[in-house]
C-alpha cells in the first residue's frame, strides 16, 4: 500500500526528529513514510545546544559542560550557565540511535529516493518519488530551497569548517569549552572559534564565519591552523576528523504553510535562528508542538504569533552587521559581559518576556540599533510600496 497518514519527505535532523515526536506524542497507530535521498551513516556534522535538564536525545549527548569560555573584547572570562547545559551530538550517533529506534517502529516506512514532487489536493497530498506516488493525509518537508531575496531582507550564511584534533599533551580544559572565541582576524564579517573538548588531548575546533559569501577551503584550514598554533600553542597535533558545513542565516519570511496540507520543517519551516544560527532546539520545540497538535486536534497546526519580536530583533541585528554599523565581536562582547549568561541564552532561545527583552538590549549599543530599526522600517516601507503599485499597473 502506499496509503500513509503522514509523509515526512527529508530524513535529516528535522525529519528524524518529528518522527521521533510523533511517537513520544503516542501516535504509534498513524501510517508514517520517512523519505530521504540515501541512508546516512558519516559524522557528517556536529550539534550543539543548551538545554535545562534532560532532552529527547539525551542518550547521545556524547559532551556537555555547565562553564563555558567567552573571549571578545578585553580578557577571557568564563561563564556559568546553570541551570543550562550546552550539549554536543555528533551526527553519526544520532543517526544510528534513530536507525535503531525506527526499526523497532512497525508503523514507519522508510524510503530512499529524490522527492521529485508534492502535490496537495481537496483530501491530502501526493508525494512522488523517483516517479513513485506516495498518499498521505499530511506532508512534512525539510527539503530547503533558498529563493531570491526580496529588497529589504537580508541573507547571510554561517559557514564553517572543523577539525578534531589530537594534542601530544594535555592543553584542553574538558570542564569548559570555548563558546566563542574572537581572538582571529576580523574582516567586514564575523569570525570566531568553538572549542569542544572530548579529553585533555581531543577537541572540535571550530572556525566558524556570519557572512554573505562563501570562503574556499584553503580559507577555513589556515584560519584554523593560525587558531591552533597562535592561541591553543600546538606546533604539532593530529587532525582525526574534518568536518565543513553552512546554514542560512535570513530574516527572509518562511513559507510554514504553503499549501493546505504541506509543512515546512526545520531551516525550510523557518526553524534556523536568523541571529545566531543554532537550529536543534528549535527543531525539537517544532517538533513537539506538530506532534502535540495532531494527537489533540488531528491537525499539525500549532499557535504562533503573528508579530514576533524576537523575529524582528534578528532582523535589526542582521541589518546592523549587513551595514556594518557595528561589529558582530562588539555586539557579542556587549550581550555576554554585561548580563547573567543564563538570561543571555533564555533571550536567544526566544523564552524571554518583553521586559526582559528590553533589560538585555539596553546594554548593547542603542543608538546603532536604533539606526538600523529606523532604516529597516524604510527599507520595507518602500518595498511594499513599490510591490502595491506593480500590483496596480499588473491589474490595469
Amino acid at each position: 500500500m502506499n496509503q500513509f497518514d503522514y509523509i515526512i519527505a527529508g530524513g535529516g535532523a528535522a525529519g528524524l526528529s518529528l518522527a521521533y515526536h510523533l511517537g513520544l506524542a503516542g501516535l504509534r497507530d498513524r501510517r508514517v513514510l520517512l523519505v530521504d535521498r540515501e541512508p546516512k551513516r558519516r559524522n557528517d556534522r556536529t550539534w550543539c545546544f543548551w538545554e535545562v535538564g534532560v532532552g529527547a536525545f539525551e542518550p547521545v549527548v556524547a559532551r556537555s559542560w555547565d562553564r563555558l569560555w567567552f573571549c571578545g573584547e578585553g580578557q577571557p572570562f568564563q561563564i556559568a550557565i546553570t541551570p543550562y547545559r550546552y550539549k554536543m551530538i555528533h551526527g553519526s550517533d544520532f543517526y544510528r540511535y534513530m536507525d535503531e529506534w525506527l526499526a523497532d517502529q512497525p508503523n514507519v516506512t522508510r524510503c530512499y529516493g529524490r522527492v521529485e514532487r508534492i502535490d496537495d489536493h481537496a483530501d491530502g497530498v501526493t508525494v512522488t518519488v523517483d516517479g513513485q506516488p506516495y498518499e498521505g493525509s499530511w506532508a512534512f518537508s525539510s527539503i530547503y530551497a533558498p529563493e531570491p531575496v526580496p529588497p529589504a531582507y537580508t541573507y547571510w550564511l554561517q559557514h564553517f569548517k572543523g577539525w578534531v584534533i589530537n594534542a601530544p599533551t594535555p592543553v584542553f580544559d574538558p570542564a569548559a569549552a570555548t563558546f566563542m572565541d574572537f581572538r582571529v582576524e576580523q574582516g567586514d564579517d564575523v569570525r570566531f572559534v568553538y572549542v569542544l573538548p572530548y579529553d585533555e588531548r581531543t577537541a572540535l575546533v571550530e572556525y566558524t564565519l556570519f557572512s554573505p559569501e562563501l570562503a574556499d577551503q584553503a580559507f577555513y584550514d589556515a584560519g584554523l591552523r593560525r587558531y591552533i598554533t597562535g592561541q591553543l600553542g600546538l606546533t604539532s597535533y593530529e587532525i582525526q576528523h574534518v568536518e565543513y558545513g553552512v546554514i542560512p542565516m535570513t530574516d527572509l519570511p518562511f513559507a510554514r504553510r504553503p499549501s493546505p496540507h504541506v509543512i515546512t520543517i526545520g531551516t525550510a519551516g523557518g526553524m534556523t535562528k536568523a541571529s545566531t544560527g543554532y537550529t536543534f532546539q528549535r527543531i525539537q520545540r517544532q517538533s513537539r508542538q506538530i506532534a502535540t497538535s495532531l494527537r489533540a486536534t488531528g491537525q499539525p497546526f500549532y499557535p504562533e504569533p503573528s508579530v514576533s519580536r524576537h523575529a524582528l530583533m534578528d532582523s535589526v541585528l542582521l541589518n546592523v552587521l549587513d551595514s556594518g554599523r557595528e561589529s558582530g565581536k562588539t555586539f557579542f562582547s556587549q550581550l555576554f559581559s554585561r548580563n547573567s549568561p543564563p538570561q543571555v541564552l533564555r533571550f536567544l532561545d526566544e523564552d524571554s518576556t518583553l521586559q526582559e527583552d528590553m533589560a538585555m538590549m539596553a546594554t548593547v549599543n542603542i543608538p546603532v540599533f536604533l539606526s538600523s530599526a529606523l532604516d529597516l522600517v524604510g527599507q520595507r516601507t518602500l518595498a511594499a510600496l513599490a510591490a502595491g503599485a506593480r500590483g496596480v499597473r499588473e491589474a490595469t
